[in-house]
């Protein structure tokens, strides 16, 4: 974080309660002047290897890693209350899209449960965008009712899921949106695939439209930009690279 020049950071927390290497962490990285702007929650049984295993076994979907699913969420919870972490993110699961689908109701109904178990700790969460296109994820967020929940909006994700442009969904999502990833892609070109992560400037997010559309001005909330690189080979020189471009294009940012 030092070398980077980047004092805050978005933190996975499962590893924070379960591996011992990783107890202490937050503790180190305050003392060390870094900020936590929030933590990340990851299920159990996610299949990232195709678009149909992800859809699958995403977020709360599946039955038979639910009850580790609501255990972890419990434990997390619990860590991000005495942790001082106002926020978690994580992904939802694919929401079958038919108000009669009995799964949908499902989902949605671990969903609030789930959230009433970080509400009741002070906690918020956000759905991590790419999953679903804007408007069913609207749909899906309104049916929630739980004004704890919002959007952790990940334009790179909406490219590789192919779930429609970055630009449009912002538009659509912004009473929701609660941290944004910076992290760009490049939109497959056989349908059915993944799309294809690339370094921030080289992929097909507008950038400078993208952060203009942004909530600002006299929206009261404080949407944090965290750089997310999942691939590559120069993970630091891309992230730095990200660091600079979004400093050049926004200049207030730090």
């Amino acid at each position: 974080m030092r070398a980077l020049e980047i004092p805050r950071i978005q933190l996975a927390l499962v590893p924070c309660i379960a591996d011992a290497k990783w107890h202490g962490a937050v503790d180190r990285l305050r003392g060390d002047g870094i900020e936590i702007l929030s933590g990340m929650l990851a299920m159990a049984g996610e299949d990232y290897s195709t678009l149909e295993s992800i859809a699958q076994t995403g977020g709360v979907r599946s039955d038979t890693h639910w009850g580790t699913n609501l255990d972890q969420s419990f434990a997390v919870a619990e860590f991000a209350e005495r942790s001082d972490i106002s926020l978690i993110t994580f992904h939802a699961g694919f929401l079958p899209h038919s108000a009669s689908d009995p799964l949908r109701a499902k989902m949605l109904d671990r969903l609030r449960t789930i959230a009433d178990i970080f509400a009741a700790r002070g906690v918020g969460l956000a759905f991590e965008t790419g999953q679903e296109d804007a408007r069913s994820l609207a749909v899906a967020l309104k049916e929630l009712d739980r004004p704890s929940v919002g959007v952790n909006f990940d334009p790179a994700n909406m490219i590789l899921y192919g779930m429609g442009d970055p630009i449009d969904a912002v538009e659509i999502l912004a009473p929701w949106i609660r941290q944004v990833h910076i992290k760009d892609a490049i939109a497959t070109t056989a349908r059915g695939t993944w799309g294809r992560e690339v370094p921030v400037g080289e992929g097909d997010v507008d950038w400078p439209r993208f952060l203009a559309a942004l909530p600002s001005g006299d929206d009261s909330r404080t949407v944090d930009l965290v750089i997310e690189r999942e691939s590559g080979a120069c993970r630091d020189e891309d992230i730095t690279r990200a660091r600079d471009l979004v400093r050049g294009l926004a200049p207030t940012i730090q």
